[in-house]
């Protein structure tokens, strides 16, 4: 059984959360099965583009579901839930391929640090956001005061986190969390994706690693990723690979 499908549509794929009886909530086996997905799309040079949906109309995702870890350890609640999601969404977040996080219903906790992994937000008017993990003695996680608050200005990350206010879809379009507000969240995201699986794959990859690079989305990989990119079509890494095969010295020309 599967709660997070991946769905391919030729050049884009949809990632949808399906629990709605839980609004879309997280548990172990959904982060398992979307890291899968994920790791899939990573190698899948067809789909250009990515949406990440969920089932229902209440909810994209309320966070994480609380049987999940509610009776974990300190030590295992530190090493292995919170780490866990955050290699997951930063996988999510480092995707080579565009990704449109679409909010038909609200985006709580863990389902916010979600939608902020994605690379734009479209957002339904009557959706909201909100970090409530301090009503039930936690903290964000999952990157909620960190790649949250590279995202949104930090007085509206504090209202959410320390003061336990709702944050609505116009004024989440304001502070540019929000790409689109639409009541047809889906329709608004494929005609944003029609763009994005127009353009070439390769100048948008790089496109978005420099821009994480600037941001400081894994910045010291990005950068050497770019470097290394760059070194591998010089003449002088065919040249090194080359006499290291046939165990001479190399000849490089700087080219």
């Amino acid at each position: 059984m599967s709660d997070v499908h991946l769905i391919l549509h030729g050049a884009y794929a949809e990632l949808r959360l399906d629990n709605p009886a839980r609004m879309n909530a997280l548990t172990v086996r959904m982060l398992d099965q979307l890291e899968t997905h994920l790791k899939a799309l990573d190698a899948d040079r067809t789909v250009r583009a990515v949406i990440l949906t969920a089932e229902g109309d209440r909810a994209f995702c309320t966070g994480a579901d609380i049987n999940g870890w509610g009776d974990l350890g300190p030590a295992e609640f530190a090493r292995h839930w919170v780490r866990d999601g955050h290699r997951i969404f930063d996988r999510l977040a480092r995707l080579s391929k565009p990704t449109i996080a679409v909010l038909n219903g609200h985006a709580f906790g863990g389902g916010l640090e979600l939608a902020a992994a994605c690379d734009i937000r479209v957002m339904a008017p009557t959706a909201a956001l909100a970090l409530p993990e301090a009503g039930i003695g936690i903290v964000p996680g999952w990157s909620g005061t960190q790649r949250l608050a590279r995202l949104m200005p930090e007085p509206i990350v504090k209202e959410m986190a320390l003061f336990g206010h709702r944050i609505k879809a116009d004024r989440a379009l304001a502070c540019g969390f929000v790409a689109v507000v639409d009541a047809d969240p889906r329709a608004a995201a494929l005609t944003l994706i029609e763009r994005a699986t127009g353009l070439s794959p390769r100048a948008v990859e790089v496109a978005k690693s420099m821009i994480h690079a600037a941001v400081g989305e894994d910045r010291a990989a990005m950068v050497e990723a770019l470097g290394s990119a760059a070194i591998s079509a010089s003449d002088d890494r065919q040249e090194g690979v080359a006499a290291f095969r046939e165990k001479r010295r190399p000849d490089f020309n700087g080219e």
